[in-house]
């Protein structure tokens, strides 16, 4: 990805980044989240929710674990492992997600249902 379509993308507001990251992730089957030093997926907590965050290409992870973030590293989901598995976690732990966070705060923040809605009408264009 080129470094000019990196910052504009950067410069997006939430929900603008939001949008993106359903494009992308419908249209490439995937999406990023961050593992820990023992495997587990990383949970932030923002005014007592728990939330887990994706990303829509690994250049943004990247830069979001550069702000002291050294223990962690950035994992490629598919969207069979996001539904097979990550979904039941989400559910069973009452996670919000927290979509395409850049430079230290939080992205836009939807739950489960709203999430999945989305995301299944971008598949739906697509198929």
């Amino acid at each position: 990805m080129h470094s000019k379509e990196i910052e504009n993308i950067l410069r997006l507001e939430p929900i603008k980044r939001y949008e993106y990251f359903i494009k992308k992730a419908a249209d490439f089957e995937q999406l990023w989240t961050i593992i820990d030093q023992d495997g587990d997926y990383v949970i932030s907590e923002i005014d007592e929710f728990n939330l887990i965050s994706f990303w829509p290409a690994e250049e943004f992870v990247t830069l979001y674990l550069e702000r002291g973030w050294d223990d962690c590293k950035p994992i490629k989901l598919t969207l069979d492992d996001l539904k097979e598995n990550i979904f039941d976690i989400i559910n069973s732990e009452n996670y919000l997600i927290n979509v395409f966070p850049v430079n230290g705060k939080s992205g836009f923040v939807v739950n489960l249902e709203e999430f999945n809605r989305d995301l299944q009408e971008e598949l739906d264009k697509i198929e």
